[in-house]
């Protein structure tokens, strides 16, 4: 049975309501879906449809557009994001967090800003890093990591500490060890010296200007860049840059390039960038 078919019926979505809520997603965060993964984001929208019991994907849009449906927003963002990630990802780019950023962070305090944070594998990663690399009490006294992400429910998640399974298949045992606690059916919970380092906010990136006290002396943003158009890519590394002090860091994902987009942000290596100052 051809897709289309399998796709056809009463509560199949029609091509309208596709392109409505592929257009919905871009304005209200940016969110751009190539056309080769249609019919991944028709199958997440259809299993919205379900849970709250609405028609097709066409009906779901009008629900979104008339503003009084604020879970429902947030259950199709969050289904449409892919939230796949763990411990220790990427290890290029940590790499260099490791062995140049972070022993160059002031003595006083650092702050960073994981902003694409989804489950908080990312922010936690960052806090045992820092913790191994200059010591638990300087991280717990004087690093702030800040994670935000668009979706509440892997916000929810993040504060709640606790992975297992894909999370933390790439984490040292000894790291595993040493700042988590097992909490029972193979889950660990990140111990509380360690959690009280990074807090969890939601924020959608295509809202700006930012709105934070301080500025942040590392940045990064992982894995959501590709869901913007260039427009919006340029939109948000401008205001993350606004939001980064002189001489603070920006790192991306190995495969996101911000040279043609034509920032301020100064490349080092890939996936890494530079403020002026």
């Amino acid at each position: 049975m051809s897709g289309h078919q399998e796709l056809s019926g009463a509560h199949a979505p029609h091509e309208q309501g596709y392109q409505r809520m592929r257009d919905w997603l871009h304005d209200r965060c940016g969110m751009i879906y190539p056309e080769k993964k249609k019919q991944l984001l028709i199958y997440r929208m259809q299993r919205v449809c379900e849970r709250y019991g609405v028609l097709n994907i066409e009906a779901l849009v009008d629900r979104l557009q008339s503003g009084r449906y604020q879970d429902m927003e947030f259950a199709v963002i969050h289904a449409a994001s892919t939230n796949h990630t763990y411990f220790f990802r990427e290890p290029q780019v940590l790499d260099f967090f490791k062995d140049v950023i972070l022993p160059t962070l002031p003595q006083e305090g650092g702050r960073i800003w994981s902003a694409a944070a989804s489950t908080g594998d990312e922010a936690y990663t960052l806090a045992i890093m820092a913790a191994e690399a200059r010591g638990l009490a300087w991280t717990q006294r004087k690093l702030a990591i800040l994670g935000t992400d668009i979706s509440d429910v892997v916000i929810a998640h993040a504060e709640s500490g606790i992975y297992g399974g894909s999370h933390i298949a790439q984490m040292p045992a000894k790291l595993l060890e040493r700042y988590f606690d097992p909490v029972g059916m193979d889950q660990y919970r990140v111990q509380d010296d360690l959690r009280r380092v990074c807090t969890f906010r939601r924020l959608n990136l295509k809202t700006s200007p930012y709105p934070f006290q301080k500025d942040f002396h590392v940045v990064f943003c992982r894995n959501v860049l590709y869901y913007f158009d260039r427009a919006q890519q340029r939109a948000v590394i401008d205001a993350i840059y606004d939001v980064t002090e002189p001489g603070g860091w920006l790192l991306t994902s190995v495969t996101v390039s911000l040279r043609e987009l034509g920032s301020s942000w100064i490349p080092v290596q890939s996936g890494v960038y530079r403020k002026a100052g």
